[in-house]
């Protein structure tokens, strides 16, 4: 689950961690009255989506529009409001279709002594959080981890205890931080953690983090995404969902017990078990064909879910054929057969359908599927069902 930025620092205010002062506006208007009440000479307006770049950003239709604007008047934050607010922003993030923007945050402006970077994910590997920081701030940190990786530090800490003073010390010795700005880093990094364990993130980024000109460390971005597997703790977050920036298909899924995320390809996949979908996937582009989804089914789908899988499956207008894998185990292949039936009859099939069946009551299910008026290609591994789904889109 991802937030905007402006609610990631009304989160950060309340963890002590420090952030600037702005309004989030949805109209022009709106934009300048927030720049007149922030009172101060500079403030800048940024676009708020859930992706990453804004500031490189372009809009499509008026490249010279960017997704962060600095403004010195309240004329200029309602024009640069206006070229932001209903149009679509695309960033290295987002892919060439873009984000369409439909609010604006007006941050005041600061005092910035250095840029710097801060983001903190869950290693798995080391089973703790890491916090990393680099002197690179204000750029893609994915350009800094892929031509010189040198220049991000890490350090692991437990999530019972937090960050300690002396992993801050060696990290503020990495970043040339010393004297004012020190003391406010051991502070800042200490309630960026807890803030990490106490919502359950999956990852907080900020980029950049500044230091002003008085020493101060400041948060001027907030890239929050938190675990949904942890949210019945949270049910405050659930109101800062944005569902206009999800995908509608992901969100149809979500409420039929699917695991579902769309992809640019166009053969749609319907498969029962993470690691098989994984393997679907890539048997499918080891072929020649580009797959246009994760679909997991998991292991007691029924005809129902089966059914609204192919509604989300066959939406997508780029979807060219099916191939559905099922390996039997919790689910019988009979049971699937029996839902692939219903489905037909249901939804119609207008695309080419390869099934591959294997496991639990196979040759019941097979021969389920045989003698119905579905029509079908059958496929007796994957392999062959992979080559048959990419011959049959192309």
């Amino acid at each position: 689950m991802k937030i905007h930025e402006y609610q990631g620092k009304q989160l950060f205010r309340s963890a002590g961690v420090p952030v600037l002062e702005g309004h989030m506006v949805t109209t022009p208007d709106e934009a300048a009255a927030a720049y007149e009440k922030l009172g101060g000479k500079i403030a800048v307006v940024k676009a708020q989506i859930h992706a990453g770049g804004r500031g490189k950003g372009n809009i499509i239709d008026n490249p010279d529009q960017k997704g962060v604007v600095l403004v010195k008047s309240a004329d200029e934050a309602k024009a640069a409001a206006e070229g932001l607010l209903g149009n679509k922003l695309v960033t290295i993030q987002t892919g060439p279709e873009g984000q369409t923007v439909s609010k604006v945050f007006v941050e005041a402006g600061c005092d910035i002594a250095r840029e710097l970077y801060l983001g903190i994910v869950v290693d798995r590997g080391a089973s703790k959080p890491v916090l990393m920081v680099s002197t690179e701030g204000g750029v893609e940190i994915e350009t800094v981890a892929e031509e010189t990786p040198e220049l991000i530090f890490k350090e692991h800490f437990d999530p019972a205890v937090g960050l300690d003073g002396y992993r801050v010390r060696k990290l503020c010795k990495k970043l040339g931080i010393e004297g004012a700005a020190a003391k406010s880093a051991f502070k800042f990094m200490t309630s960026m953690c807890r803030f990490f364990v106490d919502y359950d993130c999956e990852m907080a980024e900020i980029n950049p983090l500044v230091i002003t000109g008085d020493g101060q460390m400041v948060a001027l971005d907030a890239k929050i995404s938190f675990d949904e597997n942890a949210m019945f703790r949270h049910k405050d977050l659930e109101e800062l969902r944005d569902l206009s920036e999800e995908e509608e298909s992901e969100l149809r899924a979500k409420k039929a017990g699917l695991s579902y995320v769309k992809l640019d390809g166009n053969i749609a996949c319907l498969v029962n078990g993470a690691g098989l979908a994984m393997s679907t996937m890539d048997i499918i582009k080891y072929h020649g064909g580009e797959p246009a989804n994760f679909l997991d089914v998991g292991g007691g789908a029924n005809a129902a879910q089966v059914t609204e899988a192919f509604r989300i499956l066959l939406s997508d207008p780029n979807c060219k054929g099916v191939l559905v894998n099922i390996f039997g185990g919790i689910a019988r292949c009979t049971t699937i057969a029996d839902a692939l039936i219903t489905a037909s009859k249901e939804v119609g099939f207008n695309v080419p359908l390869v099934v591959r069946l294997e496991g639990t009551e196979v040759e019941e299910g097979r021969k389920m599927l045989a003698e119905s008026d579905v029509d079908i290609i059958n496929a007796m591994d994957l392999t062959d069902a992979a080559e048959k789904i990419v011959a049959a889109t192309k």
